[in-house]
């Protein structure tokens, strides 16, 4: 059964960057989108960024634009998130998904997650 490994989490300073990775075990047809989702405490899952593998269209939360980049290396089966200027806002669990991607930014259309990964951003 497909599983996703995550991996780049930390801690880092405000304006500090991080890379998240993401790798899923195996191919599967039924993954048409992976992407990335944040949950902090006391707050709801949001979705921060995802891609549709067939062509590359992307969605950002508005907090990730213009600082995240979400790539693909379709051949690994494998997600990126690069994190640039991060702020203490983006302190949370970091987690990847996997699925349909129908809608890009509904948890729904994502049927495999990873374990998640931390990020914490402070001084």
């Amino acid at each position: 059964q497909l599983y996703l490994t995550e991996s780049g989490g930390g801690s880092v300073q405000p304006g500090g960057s991080l890379r998240l990775s993401c790798a899923a075990s195996e191919y599967s047809s039924s993954v048409r989108a992976m992407g990335w989702f944040r949950q902090a405490p006391g707050k709801r899952r949001e979705a921060v960024a995802s891609i549709r593998k067939a062509i590359g269209d992307t969605f950002y939360a508005d907090s990730a634009k213009g600082r995240f980049t979400i790539s693909l290396d379709n051949a690994e089966n494998t997600v990126f998130l690069q994190m640039n200027k991060l702020e203490s806002e983006d302190t949370a669990m970091y987690y990847c998904a996997a699925g349909r991607g129908a809608w890009l930014d509904e948890a729904g259309e994502y049927h495999i997650w990873g374990q998640g990964t931390q990020v914490t951003v402070s001084s």
